[in-house]
């Protein structure tokens, strides 16, 4: 009745908009299916994407149950297993047994992903800005495909090849250029030593063989930022006498500024994310000393699932892992509210 009365009261400006808006309301299903059959290629198009997120991304959070409960795989269903509650996280963060290795994985994540940001970050920066300076398009091309192209190369790969070159050597073949090197230096005994053997050079391996691969590729998104910079700009502060460094300041910088804002941001989600693969591959056949420095959060799970020998921990692995996740979501949303608060840009 209210609502009647409310209607004989509105001008016809006022009812006529509240029966467009109530027709908006009745035809949205019509209209979001004729959108769908408008627009069915790019819907299907999208099919693969929604599979792979579900298998990979959200199906295994079904998993992440291991960490409350006892489960004897193979043994039980898994929800008819004992739960625990906290007991895996109690476990492996205050038992005087489990902690030390645990924190010392977790110290190796942290400091690992740091030096690789601290130095790799502005590496990719840097290479877009050399390659916005090469005037001659063809030699650009050729200098960008060559700093690409080990981005794409397989990690055995790249492995093997920094094996070799820490290699001491045998009958067979000499010591690797790396190896050489060292042993010159007066950095390892001459006695044959493996470097990757030694935990004091394993980081700077590691990061400095990880900026050589990706930096190439990650410089992808600056140029782009870069190119998209209007032309003028630069033109007005040449004839105003900005030297060339002023312009980067005060035109490149402030230009690329939201893409710099985004990456740091993602970047700062994956400080905790350092992946196994590498690390296993580049210290296979290394000796339990170097785990003080190449144990990470990653490798630690897989040894506590007994997927690298020994006996299987699930619920101990699965802890561990949403420890480490859950520390990287707060991480994501913490330098998104920092650098909403302090610019406008946020990734969210």
């Amino acid at each position: 009745m209210m609502k009647i009365l409310r209607k004989t009261e509105m001008t016809p400006e006022q009812r006529a908009q509240e029966y467009f808006l109530d027709d908006l309301e009745r035809t949205r299903g019509r209209r979001i299916w004729a959108q769908i059959k408008k627009h069915w290629g790019v819907y299907l198009m999208l099919i693969p994407v929604l599979a792979f997120f579900f298998l990979f991304r959200y199906r295994p959070i079904y998993g992440l149950m291991n960490a409350f409960i006892d489960y004897r795989f193979l043994q039980k269903p898994l929800l008819d297993n004992d739960f625990t509650g906290f007991y895996a996280f109690l476990k492996i963060m205050f038992d005087a047994t489990e902690k030390l290795r645990f924190w010392q994985a977790f110290r190796n994540t942290f400091t690992l992903s740091m030096y690789g940001l601290i130095f790799g970050f502005p590496v990719p920066i840097i290479l877009a800005l050399m390659f916005s300076e090469i005037k001659n398009e063809k030699f650009r091309s050729v200098t960008q495909i060559i700093t690409y192209l080990p981005k794409f190369i397989s990690t055995v790969v790249i492995t093997s090849i920094i094996v070799l070159l820490a290699s001491p050597g045998n009958n067979m073949q000499g010591p690797g250029l790396m190896n050489a090197l060292f042993t010159r230096a007066g950095w390892i005994p001459d006695a044959p030593t493996h470097i990757l053997s030694q935990p004091k050079f394993f980081r700077s391996i590691y990061i400095i063989s990880g900026i050589w691969e990706g930096a190439g590729y990650g410089s992808i998104v600056y140029f782009a930022a870069i190119m998209a910079i209007s032309p003028t700009n630069y033109e007005a502060a040449r004839i105003d006498g900005a030297s060339k460094a002023a312009q980067i300041r005060y035109i490149t910088f402030p230009g690329m500024a939201p893409t710099l804002t985004i990456m740091l941001i993602l970047r700062v989600g994956e400080i905790l994310s350092v992946g196994y693969e590498k690390i296993i591959l580049l210290t296979a056949n290394s000796t339990t000393a170097i785990r003080s420095t190449a144990e990470v959060i990653s490798t630690y799970v897989l040894s506590l699932g007994g997927l690298l020998g020994g006996s299987s921990q699930l619920n101990f692995a699965a802890a561990a892992d949403l420890f480490n996740s859950l520390i990287a979501m707060f991480l994501v949303i913490g330098s998104n509210f920092i650098s909403r608060r302090v610019s406008d840009t946020s990734l969210f």
